[in-house]
């Protein structure tokens, strides 16, 4: 059974460290944050369960304090120390075709997850991997599984990996990286995210799949319309697991690993986080599981952390004018928590001369993942976004993350300054604070 440690959040600190723009001070959140269900696998599902999300809101937490000065923290330009591994990819008993794939894709030595992950996946146990965003997570499960499957063929038996993450983005960002992993095994995959047509998803299931990869809403869509049938599926894996419960899916989630065969079936879960929920879950489905923790703390040692004070909106704009001017201000990560403040914000910025994109749950997907790709090729270098940009994403050398609004949760508050300081960089966090 899984050992199960404590992650309990800090207490809030009772000596407010200043600030160069002002002297921080404590705010009280207030409640909620989560759309409650009722129980049961008949039970009603709100209307944006095939999209893969659910509407961001503006509520806090119940009893949640957030104290400013936990957004003030310098950065100690600490160079990511270079990790022995136990194993290089060559020690790894790969099909030789997986191994070139591997090279081709530019992979090096493995990170902690996939040093420790894969050999425990070939054996074809059940793992609970518990690492920060970022960590390589993907590669950790998707080799051993595609070595899994490759080894089936010829041998008629048919066997489905089913992989679920929480946004459309996360979820495409993996099928993406199986493609590249699984290029000449003959393998196809189906990307099942809401936003996009639902009958090519059909097609590519019909024709036959060995990867089901999507969002829990669109997932159940599929299982609901007799399209997908999961007898086969003897792999399941469940990527930032805690993220999909956070949202509001483990009714979904619950359903469909039930529609999976229980004997014989490998379950790998990877969370950022082991909350009392998710240890419930890992009790239900896990068995024997090997628990892994690459976990390296609350936030990198190398990211700048600051707040701005700020009196009315337009002294808040201001502000952020003259952060985006400053140098260094290269590719530069904004959150907002509502939908509409990411549009107008986007449109303020744009008057001003920035090269700025904004992405919420209202927008396409292919508008999304347009945007999504402009940012990373440096299009633009300003992003707007509410929180389906804060987990999992690969976004490469952000040099600033902004907290327009201050983050409901300081949890929420890691994830997304985990996008700035990646691999070893120096990164640079800002939260706008009211006077």
């Amino acid at each position: 059974m899984i050992n199960k440690r404590s992650f309990a959040r800090p207490a809030s600190v009772g000596v407010h460290k200043p600030s160069r723009f002002g002297a921080a001070r404590p705010i009280h959140r207030s409640s909620g944050g989560r759309i409650t269900r009722t129980s049961g696998f008949g039970a009603s599902r709100p209307s944006f369960r095939s999209g893969g999300r659910r509407p961001s809101s503006n509520k806090r937490s119940r009893g949640e304090r957030i104290d400013f000065s936990r957004f003030i923290k310098k950065g100690t330009n600490v160079e990511e120390k270079a990790y022995v591994s136990k194993h290089s990819f060559a020690d790894f008993p790969f099909n030789p075709q997986l191994h070139k794939n591997i090279e081709r894709a530019g992979y090096t030595n493995p990170r902690p997850i996939q040093d420790q992950a894969i050999p425990s996946v070939m054996e074809g146990k059940d793992v609970f991997g518990m690492a920060n965003t970022g960590t390589g997570k993907t590669a950790a499960f998707l080799l051993p599984l595609i070595e899994k499957i490759a080894k089936t063929k010829g041998l008629n038996k048919r066997e489905t990996v089913l992989i679920m993450a929480p946004t459309r983005e996360l979820a495409l960002q993996i099928e993406s990286d199986f493609k590249n992993l699984a290029f000449g095994f003959g393998m196809f995959s189906a990307g099942c995210v809401g936003g996009l047509p639902i009958m090519k998803q059909i097609r590519e299931i019909k024709m036959g799949v060995s990867f089901v990869i999507g969002t829990p809403g669109r997932i159940r869509d599929l299982i609901d319309k007799k399209v997908l049938d999961l007898s086969t599926c003897h792999s399941v894996v469940l990527d930032e697991a805690d993220r999909m419960l956070d949202m509001g899916f483990r009714d979904d989630m619950v359903y469909i690993i039930g529609k999976t065969p229980k004997e014989g079936r490998q379950t790998l879960f990877f969370s950022a986080t082991l909350s009392p929920d998710i240890k419930k879950l890992t009790e239900l489905y896990l068995v024997n599981p090997v628990f892994i923790s690459v976990i390296s703390g609350e936030t990198a040692k190398n990211i700048d952390q600051d707040v701005v004070r700020y009196r009315g909106k337009d002294e808040q704009l201001e502000k952020l004018h003259e952060v985006l001017k400053a140098d260094g201000s290269d590719k530069v990560l904004i959150f907002r928590e509502m939908k509409h403040s990411v549009d107008t914000l986007a449109k303020d910025l744009a008057h001003m001369g920035f090269k700025v994109g904004g992405i919420h749950g209202d927008k396409r997907s292919r508008e999304r993942i347009r945007i999504l790709d402009s940012f990373k090729k440096d299009q633009i270098n300003v992003l707007i976004a509410t929180d389906v940009a804060a987990r999992g994403l690969d976004i490469p050398d952000v040099t600033h993350v902004i907290n327009f609004d201050v983050p409901q949760t300081y949890d929420t508050y890691v994830h997304r300054i985990g996008r700035t300081g990646r691999s070893g960089k120096k990164g640079n966090a800002i939260t706008f604070v009211p006077a």
